[in-house]
């Protein structure tokens, strides 16, 4: 929107390289505690409704009472996705969000990611290493140089 970015905001989600879940709290109760941070005029009923929406459209509905610890590594990071996908931010952020995981888990996730993407069609911005991932879940790739002041080098539009 035009606006400077000076700090942590509602309306951007993030899922991270790992999935960055609390690990005494469900996958329901990950979901639905950044829900009450995030939006805090929900209410118990509304937060839940909402957490089972985003569980069920990650396919994870059947889960939600599990701990991490008893979730495979591409079912917490589905955790991590309902979780970002449920604030309803106006940009979500992706760093490397599958990168830690098999191939099978990754391609499966990948194509999860592009049936929320087609639900609700927010922007979505990922950072990824893998140019085949980029290909294929993107319309435009942003290439850039190393080191910390990376800059972008080519823009390239995918059709």
């Amino acid at each position: 929107d035009r606006r400077p970015i000076d700090g942590p905001g509602a309306d951007r989600g993030v899922v991270f390289q790992q999935h960055v879940l609390l690990p005494w709290m469900s996958a329901r109760e990950n979901v639905e505690f950044a829900l009450s941070c995030a939006r805090p005029e929900l209410g118990a009923s509304a937060r839940a409704e909402v957490t089972d929406h985003y569980l069920n459209l990650v396919h994870l509905g059947h889960a939600k009472d599990r701990l991490p610890g008893q979730l495979s590594g591409g079912m917490q990071q589905r955790v991590g996705i309902a979780r970002a996908f449920s604030l309803e931010p106006k940009v979500l952020l992706l760093d490397e969000p599958f990168g830690a995981l098999d191939a099978l888990t990754r391609h499966s996730l990948q194509r999860e990611l592009l049936r929320l993407w087609e639900a609700d069609r927010r922007t979505v911005v990922m950072v990824t290493h893998d140019v085949d991932e980029a290909i294929a879940l993107s319309d435009r790739i942003l290439v850039m140089n190393h080191g910390p002041d990376a800059t972008v080098t080519r823009d390239i539009s995918v059709p």
